[in-house]
């Protein structure tokens, strides 16, 4: 039987969301019905909103979730009801050529619920990032649904499933951090936070933040940040070269986005140093770089997506190092809000007040 709940949902460009009554279907066969305990707001989901991603309005919002499984479909054989899960937005399928490789991370068809949700009227929604769980259930594949400790409070492992996956794994997975490297973090929110975070965990010796606010840089220290540096009122990347005897860093991470802070992330490097973007950028930007640099100093430029993660392997992990108190989830959650808080949690996150506000339900 479908099932009605209270859910958010963006139905113009640009238009403030509302809580609306949307229809949820029982798991078909390979779906799951998540029972939604927390999600947190995004920058991801305002950009949705803002019809920057896609026009596919309208929009069911959310997509860092955690919660319990109420039902499963045929050929649903790893979850149960009652499974506390967080939900991923890649479901690798196993079957495409990134697959076969040895490449899930990549994976180029990765699996979303086959029914959709829509809303009263019977309009289908578009779930953002294939989730959709700004609402008191949903629907998603059965690979999205990563099975966790029950230990775990859903408010703090929630992020996992979106923003902390992306810095952590940036810094572990794509950068591949190790003991003793030297690395700079540009952009002290959310993402660069859990890249200081993961970088701090895998050993490394020197954790550099970077950014234009104090406060944020104050908060970079807790997960794990060695040094600051004020980019405000200093050339960062000097600073970051005199941190490290002149040479710059083993790995950059730009987790803002911009030209200015890729080209600073190029330039922090060591010879043969890597740089990993993972702040996402506006479509219409663009980047220059001298050829001579490119093939002078070396090294790797990467592209982080989604953390270069395997859920299934790497959500239980964090989660473990959250239980053991190795990674203080706790420390990302800024405030706690019910669902008809959402539009002004988007303001205080566009404001750079919040790390993350996470829906609790």
């Amino acid at each position: 039987m479908p099932h009605e709940v209270r859910a958010v949902v963006a139905a113009k460009k640009g238009a403030p969301v509302e809580v609306q009554t949307i229809v949820v279907p029982d798991p078909g066969p390979g779906e799951v019905l998540v029972s939604v305990q927390a999600c947190g707001v995004c920058h991801t989901d305002l950009h949705y909103r803002e019809g920057a991603i896609s026009d596919d309005f309208p929009f069911l919002l959310g997509h860092e979730a955690a919660g319990t499984v109420e039902a499963v479909g045929a050929d649903v054989a790893d979850l149960v009801p009652g499974d506390c899960v967080v939900i991923a937005w890649r479901a690798p399928c196993g079957a495409c050529r990134s697959c076969l490789r040895g490449r899930p991370w990549y994976c180029f068809d990765s699996r979303n619920a086959a029914q959709p949700m829509t809303l009263l009227d019977g309009t289908p929604l578009a779930p953002a990032l294939g989730i959709g769980a700004f609402a008191e259930k949903t629907l998603v594949a059965a690979g999205q649904a990563v099975k966790v400790d029950p230990a775990a409070r859903p408010e703090a492992v929630a992020l996992i499933g979106c923003g902390v996956m992306a810095g952590y794994g940036a810094a572990v997975n794509t950068g591949g951090v190790g003991r003793g490297d030297t690395v700079a973090v540009i952009g002290c929110g959310g993402v660069g936070n859990a890249a200081i975070a993961g970088a701090s965990l895998a050993g490394a010796r020197r954790v550099i933040a970077v950014d234009i606010d104090d406060a944020k840089l104050d908060g970079a220290t807790r997960f794990g940040a060695t040094h600051t540096v004020n980019s405000r009122g200093t050339d960062p990347v000097t600073a970051v070269r005199e941190l490290t005897a002149g040479h710059g860093v083993d790995v950059a991470i730009d987790a803002v986005g911009t030209p200015s802070t890729y080209r600073q992330a190029f330039s922090m490097r060591d010879h043969a140093g890597v740089l990993v973007q993972v702040g996402v950028p506006d479509p219409e930007m663009t980047v220059d770089l001298p050829l001579i640099d490119l093939f002078s100093r070396g090294g790797a430029l990467k592209s982080s997506w989604y953390g270069d993660c395997l859920p299934t392997r790497d959500f239980p992990i964090l989660v473990d190092q959250y239980l053991s108190r190795r990674l203080d989830l706790g420390g990302f959650v800024s405030e706690t809000i019910p669902l008809e808080q959402v539009e002004e949690a988007f303001a205080r996150m566009h404001r750079g007040e919040v790390l993350r506000s996470v829906v609790v339900l």
